[in-house]
């Protein structure tokens, strides 16, 4: 007897292991650009996050239509936060192992870089709140929205917000450090900011998003010279 039971593909017409059905269907529906039609979309490897290959066609700007095949890494967006405290002059950084930094010729894989995290379920208000307890082991108060970016847009589909919040030694109230059963392993770095601005200059910052977050507090956040002259909140 044969068993003419439906094939089913987990994460397309059957729950994968994390409950989500339907990742190939990101992207068929796009219609913003006249100048993109997605034809295809094929799942390529799905773990925690997904990676795809869409073919789409594509016209040109001499008008000529031509068919690219693109893969793109889905791993949702994201939200990063620099804690600054004029009073005191500093900013609170953390420092962690990164594989990818590792693996990649940083000499022993371990960034400093702004608390940051995937957004999940949350907003990216709430998102940054939750990395900044976690992480830093601090309760922020308010957030300024410095802005929105694609960190890497040629093969990541990842969307990072930006943000900015001021804090006393008061609102630390944890040992931050990240969840161990996640496997963070996170220190928490106080550094005056002089000194961080410098540490994107010598290379001992090579962490980009938090590279941009330092310069606009030089340039246009709490640290520039307008800030000092009117008072920075």
């Amino acid at each position: 007897m044969t068993d003419k039971s439906p094939i089913t593909r987990p994460g397309i017409d059957a729950p994968d292991h994390r409950g989500r059905t339907g990742l190939d269907r990101a992207g068929r529906d796009l219609d913003r650009n006249p100048d993109v039609v997605v034809r295809d979309v094929e799942l390529t490897s799905q773990g925690w996050h997904v990676l795809r290959r869409t073919t789409f066609d594509y016209r040109r700007r001499d008008g000529r239509w031509i068919t690219q095949r693109h893969e793109t890494y889905d791993r949702g967006n994201g939200a990063v936060v620099l804690p600054y405290d004029t009073e005191r002059r500093c900013v609170l950084l953390t420092r962690q192992f990164r594989f990818p930094a590792y693996v990649n010729d940083h000499p022993d894989g371990m960034l400093v870089e702004a608390a940051a995290g995937l957004l999940d379920a949350d907003d990216p208000q709430a998102a940054v709140r939750r990395e900044s307890a976690e992480e830093l082991g601090i309760t922020l108060g308010p957030l300024t929205h410095v802005l929105d970016a694609y960190m890497s847009p040629g093969s990541v589909t990842e969307r990072l917000h930006f943000f900015a919040a001021p804090y006393t030694p008061a609102d630390r109230t944890g040992a931050g450090g990240g969840l161990e059963e996640d496997g963070e392993d996170i220190e928490v770095l106080e550094l005056p900011f002089a000194e961080a601005l410098a540490m994107t200059r010598d290379g001992r910052i090579t962490d980009g998003k938090t590279i941009l977050l330092l310069q606009w507090a030089a340039l246009d956040g709490p640290f520039a010279p307008l800030a000092a002259v009117h008072g920075a909140h």
